[in-house]
Parts: C-alpha cells; structure tokens; sequence
C-alpha cells in the first residue's frame, strides 16, 4: 500500500524544447495517507529561467545556479519512489519530464501505467467541476495559506491531502459507523438460555466403549 505522491517545477512546458526539471518533492503514502518521509530537491538546468516560469514558482537563475544536476541525484530519485505508484496531478506533463531527464542520462524510464492521476479522478467524482490543485483544496477546505507560489514539495503535501479525500478521506467507515450507532453488544437486549450440559452420559459411554473394542489397536487404548 506504499504510494508517492509526486510534483515537479519546470522551466517550462514542453521538454522536446529543451525545457527541464528545477525542483522535485515527493511526498511517502501509506493507505493513502502521508507517512512524514519525503524526498525534496532543488536542480540546475543547466539554462536560462524564462520570465513566465519565474512568475509561477520564483525560482531564479542565481538561487538554482549552485543546486546539484538532476544527474548527480537520479540515484537517490530513484531510490526513494522504488516500484512504488506514483500519485500525481496531470501525470503525463511530470512523467514526461522526468523521462526526458532519465533518457539524457540513458536511463530506464518510468511506464505511465505507475501513475494514478488525480486530474483524473477528479474528473469522473465531480463531472464537469474544475480540477486544479487549488479548486480541490478548496472543494476539501483544504489549508492554502502557505501556497502563494508553486512548489514542488508543497503541491505533493497538497496533493497527498486531495488524494486521501478522493479516495474517502481519513475515515471511510465512519457513515457504516453512525448509521450502527447505539447497537453495540452490550446495549443488545438478548434472551437468557440455561446452560449447555457437556457431560457424556451413561449409555453414550458405553456406546464408545463398544465403538472402539471394536477398532484394530485404538489410540484411545494405548
């Protein structure tokens, strides 16, 4: 029941133009549910910061500059999401990314059949309805307050709060819980019987005397 709930920051939108990753944050589930482990990291492009990206995640030129390439840590990457499936919002421009960064480094890339795509899933609870990671947060009065721009660590928090709530939320039993209320064992009023005799009598003692003198070597003789 291990998931990865997983954001990506780009400098743009499109890595067949030469766009790349610039920070990763990754977010351990177990049962759908944050377990504190996470795995964060800020990346060089190895380019220039366009100005429309900048304006979403404010990471710039200089700050990402002395930050490590993304092949000094595909190890530790990889490592840490394992085998493991991938919760991610519009799974197809994140993986895309990252394959384009395992395939400059001859790397195995990731089948978008890990991917559980909550775009998706939204989708089909609420047809119709916007899907954005904030439309979601809001729709699950989830907490916004730390968001004022992108970032890849946060959205995976983000989304791993969504995710929980489009699975059920925290406690998926509690409905089957309210409508038993008030029916426990103990508030139960049941009819007394009188206690079960378990002592052979008489004649079914003789019975199973007859019934093994009867046997070739008993066990019940020996």
């Amino acid at each position: 029941m291990r998931e990865i709930a997983l954001d990506t920051e780009t400098t743009g939108l499109d890595p067949k133009s030469g766009h790349r990753i610039v920070e990763i944050g990754c977010v351990e589930l177990h049962r759908h549910m944050a377990t504190g482990e996470f795995f964060h990291q800020y990346l060089n492009p190895e380019r220039d910061m366009p100005d429309e990206a900048y304006r979403i995640h404010g990471l710039s030129d200089a700050f990402l500059g002395g930050k490590p390439l993304f092949a000094d840590i595909v190890d530790k990457f990889l490592e840490f999401i394992g085998d493991d499936p991938l919760v991610i919002h519009n799974a197809q421009f994140d993986i895309g990314f990252i394959n384009a960064e395992l395939q400059r480094l001859h790397r195995q890339t990731l089948p978008i059949s890990r991917a559980v795509d909550t775009v998706g899933l939204a989708r089909r609870r609420f047809p119709g309805a916007q899907v954005s990671l904030d439309a979601l947060c809001r729709r699950f009065e989830i907490d916004l307050s730390a968001r004022t721009k992108h970032g890849a660590l946060l959205d995976s928090e983000l989304l791993a709060e969504v995710y929980l709530e489009l699975r059920g939320g925290r406690q998926p039993d509690l409905a089957l819980a309210w409508a038993n209320r008030g029916t426990s064992r103990s508030s139960v009023d049941r009819p007394s019987r009188p206690p079960r005799p378990h002592r052979p009598t008489a004649a079914e003692l003789a019975a199973h005397a007859g019934f093994v003198h009867d046997l070739s070597d008993p066990i019940w003789s020996r």
